[in-house]
């Protein structure tokens, strides 16, 4: 059977010719717009996407110098903190560097006991018991003395009691706790525990 569209009418023949050029325009739409629409959203979400990383990254290299600020700050705050914290090192040297206070002030050190060492959280504390024989003056003298070092040293438990018999360079005896810090490399450091186990030393 041959039908041609010449022998349709004319109002056959333009619907014919509006159905088929509906039909492709369909498939064109079907097949190419639609897809290319999809592309082309997705490429518009990544854009959108680098560009937030690109206002992100702008925003943080603004900032980049109150960064580096703070960090030069808080370098500076650790480098203090070390001044008046010693490492595990520092802390033997500090030691005896209160023993020779002790004796400059004409304090004789009957007993020098480094108690069991406390650890924080940061830091790690060191106790040492003295037992002194002296005077009022010197004691305060060695008290003074102890409070002027860069590195802390606090002095507590202090308990005086005059001698029954006194002469005129041991009036009392005294006992206290003189306790350092030591800064902790981490949080939670266990390193401080060594300074635990030192021998008693017993002054003349």
């Amino acid at each position: 059977m041959n039908i041609s569209l010449t022998k349709l009418p004319w109002y056959a023949q333009i619907g014919a010719f509006m159905l088929l050029a509906a039909g492709g325009v369909g498939a064109f739409y079907y097949y190419y717009e639609m897809p290319f629409r999809a592309d082309m959203e997705v490429r518009q979400h990544q854009l959108a996407a680098l560009r937030a990383d690109v206002n992100k990254g702008l925003t943080t290299a603004k900032k980049l110098p109150e960064f580096r600020a703070q960090v030069t700050d808080l370098e500076s705050r650790l480098t203090n903190l070390k001044a008046v914290l010693p490492d595990e090192k520092d802390a033997e040297d500090l030691l005896r560097r209160m023993q020779t206070v002790a004796k400059q002030s004409n304090l004789t050190i009957k007993s020098f006991k480094p108690a069991p060492t406390v650890t924080k959280q940061l830091h790690a504390e060191w106790p040492i018991q003295l037992e002194l024989e002296g005077t009022y003056h010197n004691l305060a003298l060695f008290c003074d003395n102890v409070s002027k070092f860069t590195r802390i040293v606090n002095i507590t438990a202090l308990d005086v009691k005059g001698r029954e018999k006194p002469d005129p360079t041991h009036t009392i005896n005294a006992s206290c706790t003189a306790t350092t810090f030591v800064l902790l490399d981490k949080p939670n450091s266990k390193a401080g525990a060594k300074g635990a186990a030192k021998p008693e030393a017993k002054g003349t």
